[in-house]
């Protein structure tokens, strides 16, 4: 714990930083057209609801709940030193009932940061000081519907129309950041994260969140340089940390840059197999040739002892510029880690430029079959662009994909199962299709299965839905 003194010295510190950032950030182009501003990621400036949404095909009957994406939707958006990943938050949502799509509903998360810059009242609830800002996920856990980041705020909590209800710190029992990646444990019913604060170099955190939404275990686990951790996984015995070569740099916080991460070669790539249970000094560290990876498909344990991972790898990550992401993708890949040995092999199972797998979630933590991700288009500009849609049959090895055509531009695809108890890949994939022609958007439901098929329906918004980050499935208790 810090002292007193320490902790006056490193306000001291922290304030003449700012104060320097915020003066190299005011040098910048403010009339730059950003590429995380203009185009297709251009801010919405309103909050729509529409309830006379057109429909092709026809939707399942048994799908009743709502498809919520969150993502960066800044207020008053000014490009000198912006970057993608810090715009204010934006939650998208379509809710489905009886076979129809009864609503679209766009809403901020109601933040201090967003009140302070004109926009809506902020939400009631603690903060952690003046870090507030939520825009990348959007979860459902212990009945409640919570928008969550990394490395700094709490969640909100959202009503049944996505409105911000309170920010939440699982009634006292989170003293950290939380997590945009929690993985809820089918098994358990566990919520479990990897989490790091932006402002501490030397520590990342495993959080475990209780079936009946309490922290129950925030174990820290030591590291250097501060590495920013988007992604963890869990198998039966470990949780997977994945302490990469992208790190917090102060060249780039005191250059007036709002993002300050990047590409650091001189940071050891490794992942960590830490016991479910147990302490930092019994997590295994195994090297990896230095990469990056935001988003896992699964991981499970294989009977000799080997942890199997399957992810989307980039060669490097924010090591070309200071907008969004960037590097060279790598496809999908299957990583053998021995935890007797020490080290991790790498396997490429597909040279795609890929992103954002999604498996059955039903099966995370255990082997598992089916997989699907969004595909990059590669030698873009931004990091969305025309691209299909995957589907990895990992025990035939055999590839589905569905092209949506040209001026298309889809986001991540998340599966939801036809029942509680349907077979794995068993059901649909569904996710967010922005027309750059028309300038409008379709909530797409296509069949897992067979995604030769067209669409099993089309749900029409009339307008463009930015680019954003994960959306899931909030199905009805």
């Amino acid at each position: 714990m810090a002292s007193a003194v320490e902790t006056a010295i490193r306000s001291v510190v922290t304030k003449g930083i700012t104060t320097v950032a915020n003066l190299n950030r005011a040098l910048q182009q403010k009339d730059r057209a950003h590429p995380y501003l203009t185009g297709i990621y251009a801010p919405m400036s309103d909050e729509r609801t529409i309830t006379d949404l057109k429909v092709t095909g026809e939707i399942p009957a048994e799908l009743s709940g709502r498809y919520v994406r969150i993502g960066p939707n800044p207020f008053n958006p000014d490009p000198r030193g912006h970057h993608w990943f810090v715009g204010d938050g934006m939650v998208h949502g379509v809710r489905l009932q009886g076979g129809k799509a009864l609503w679209y509903r766009n809403r901020y998360i109601r933040s201090k940061a967003l009140e302070s810059k004109g926009g809506p009242k902020a939400a009631p609830g603690p903060r952690r000081g003046r870090r507030d800002l939520i825009n990348t996920n959007v979860i459902q856990h212990h009945g409640k519907v919570l928008a969550i980041v990394e490395a700094g705020s709490f969640p909100a909590e959202l009503d049944e129309n996505l409105e911000t209800v309170a920010y939440t710190d699982f009634g006292g029992s989170l003293t950290l950041p939380f997590s945009a990646h929690p993985h809820e444990d089918p098994l358990t019913g566990e919520l479990h994260a990897v989490v790091y604060d932006g402002m501490t170099q030397n520590a990342v955190w495993h959080v475990v969140v209780s079936p009946e939404g309490k922290v129950v275990r925030q174990e820290p686990i030591p590291v250097q340089d501060g590495p920013s951790i988007h992604e963890c996984a869990i198998t039966k015995n470990y949780v997977l940390v994945f302490d990469l070569p992208v790190t917090f740099s102060m060249k780039a916080l005191i250059g007036g840059q709002q993002f300050p991460f990047a590409w650091n070669p001189e940071h050891k790539a490794r992942v960590g197999l830490l016991p479910r249970t147990g302490s930092a000094e019994q997590i295994v560290w195994c090297e990896v040739d230095p990469c990056y990876v935001f988003h896992v498909a699964n991981a499970y344990e294989r009977e000799d002892g080997v942890v199997i991972c399957d992810s989307s790898v980039h060669e490097t990550m924010f090591a070309g510029g200071p907008d969004g992401p960037n590097g060279k993708a790598l496809g999908m890949e299957r990583w053998l880690i021995d935890p007797k040995g020490g080290k991790v092999e790498r396997i490429t199972l597909d040279t795609a430029p890929q992103e954002f797998h999604r498996p059955d979630e039903r099966r995370f933590g255990q082997t598992y079959r089916y997989a699907w991700s969004l595909g990059l288009p590669g030698g873009e500009s931004s990091f969305l662009g025309d691209a299909p849609i995957y589907r990895y049959d990992l025990e035939t090895g055999e590839r589905q994909v569905h092209d949506f055509g040209p001026g298309k531009v889809p986001g991540e695809f998340v599966f939801v199962p036809r029942s509680a108890n349907a077979p794995e890949g068993d059901g649909w994939v569904m996710g967010y299709v922005i027309d750059r022609l028309t300038d409008t958007t379709d909530l797409v439901i296509l069949d897992a299965a067979d995604m030769s098929k067209p669409p099993v329906a089309s749900i029409h918004i009339p307008h463009r839905v930015p680019p954003g980050f994960h959306g899931n499935w909030l199905p009805d208790a």
